[in-house]
This record gives structure tokens, C-alpha cells and sequence, in this order.
């Protein structure tokens, strides 16, 4: 794959094809993308490895909201991590703050010890914690390999300045992937402001349901017009991408 990585997270087999299509180093494998991603099932993990080549990291997030969790969701992202490491995956995404924003180093170095050999990275609890430079030095010290990032921002760009500091800082130590917006044109903006070589992105698209009876004035998710929409990953965006990191990074 060369001296970069382009990670691309998806939630279903059609846009885990579509990443492995457009050239995607691995996966960030979630379910439910459009509130940030949770926790896959089991079953949607072996479907991935049934019709992708792809390396897998998997998302492990018990619920939609913050990243202070009680200890039945330590539990269950301990079990989770134990049951996607016997199943193979390559690495695992978690995150856990306590009530003052700073990150719960003892249950990080509990999930690190599940992990064993496996991956491990920091998620966007990174995003949301009381003190960036402090919290990528305690990963460090834990052993983690990645932290994905967006600079502590809502897009990637917007939070540049803090990942070029992060990559300086880092020096090597750990894999500052950033995140948040990425698309080929970010890509190309971030490489020379920032040094970044690592990126994570969806690609994604909105298509439409194939239902054609559409009950009016009920809706079961987050809207009734969203009941309607499909968001997959678009393979051309991922491969314009991955084509801009070869040019520069090989």
C-alpha cells in the first residue's frame, strides 16, 4: 500500500465492496454511520470477510451520545473486543472518557490488554477530550497504535492546526489519522500543511430507497424523509483519494 493509508468506514457489505474497489487500505467497520457509528453485529463482520479481501478494524461503541460509560458498557466493549478477536479482525476502535473529559486510562489499558496482539486505535472520544496533547501521550504510554482525529474540530480542515501539531509531536510514536470531511480535495490541502499521510474517510453518497410506497406520516428513524435515503460509500471518491497518496507518498 505504500507509506499512507486510506481507511474508509462503512456499515454494510455493498459500500465494504465499494472501499475495496476504490483501492482502501482497510475498513473501519461500524453499524448505523449516520449517527456516528456503533457497535457492527457479528454476522455483518462475516459478511464483510465473506466478500472483501479488506483488512477490518472494528468500531466498538455500545450507544449513540457521549463517551462516559458505566461499567455494563465497559463490559460489553471488553466482550466485544474478546469476540472480534477471536473472530480475526485486525484491530479494534475504542474511546472512553471520564466525567471531566479526560480519558479513562484504566479502562483503555484494560481494552488494550483484550486486544492483545490485535490494532489498536484511539476514536473521536479524542475529539471531545478536555486535553488533546496530554491524551495522545497517555495512548502512547498505553501502547495504542492510532489516533483518529478530526483536530478537535468539525471538519478535518478546520482543525488543522492541531493536527499538524499532533503529527509533529507524535514523531512517529503513533499513526495520527485524520478524519472529519475528508475527500480528495481536503486530501490535497492537508498533505503539505499538516504532514499527514494517514487518512480516514466514508465516501459517501445518498441514494435512494427502493421502496415506491412510502406510508406518509410516519417516520421510524431520524426523519420521515430519511426512512428514504440510503448512504453508501462511492467508490470513485475513494479511489480519487487513493490515487492522490500514491502520487505523493510513493
Amino acid at each position: 500500500m505504500g507509506n499512507y493509508i486510506l481507511e474508509t468506514c462503512v456499515d454494510c457489505v455493498e459500500s465494504a465492496l465499494a472501499a475495496e474497489k476504490g483501492g482502501a487500505s482497510r475498513i473501519e467497520l461500524c453499524s448505523d454511520l449516520v449517527i456516528g457509528g456503533v457497535s457492527p453485529s457479528l454476522p455483518l463482520f462475516r459478511q464483510i470477510r465473506k466478500y472483501t479481501g479488506l483488512k477490518v478494524r472494528v468500531l466498538l461503541r455500545p450507544r449513540y451520545g457521549d463517551y462516559c460509560y458505566n461499567d455494563y458498557e465497559c463490559d460489553e466493549i471488553d466482550e466485544e473486543i474478546r469476540m472480534f478477536r477471536e473472530e480475526g479482525a485486525e484491530g479494534v476502535v475504542v474511546g472512553i472518557l471520564n466525567p471531566d473529559g479526560t480519558l479513562n486510562t484504566d479502562q483503555l489499558a484494560r481494552f488494550k490488554e483484550t486486544a492483545g496482539s490485535m490494532e489498536i486505535a484511539l476514536h473521536r472520544a479524542f475529539d471531545v477530550c478536555l486535553d488533546p496533547l496530554q491524551a495522545m501521550e497517555q495512548v502512547i504510554s498505553l501502547g495504542y497504535d492510532t489516533i483518529l482525529t478530526s483536530g478537535q474540530e468539525p471538519t478535518a480542515w478546520e482543525g488543522r492546526g492541531l493536527l499538524k501539531t499532533l503529527q509533529e509531536k507524535s514523531r512517529g510514536r503513533i499513526e495520527i489519522l485524520a478524519a472529519s470531511g475528508i475527500s480528495l480535495e481536503m486530501i490535497e490541502k492537508l498533505i503539505p500543511y499538516t504532514g499527514i499521510s494517514s487518512y480516514h474517510m466514508s465516501g459517501k453518497i445518498e441514494l435512494d430507497s427502493p421502496m415506491t410506497f412510502r406510508k406518509p406520516g410516519i417516520g421510524l428513524g431520524l426523519s420521515e424523509s430519511a426512512d428514504y435515503k440510503l448512504v453508501r460509500t462511492d467508490s470513485s471518491g475513494v479511489r480519487a483519494a487513493v490515487n492522490h497518496l500514491k502520487q505523493v507518498f510513493e
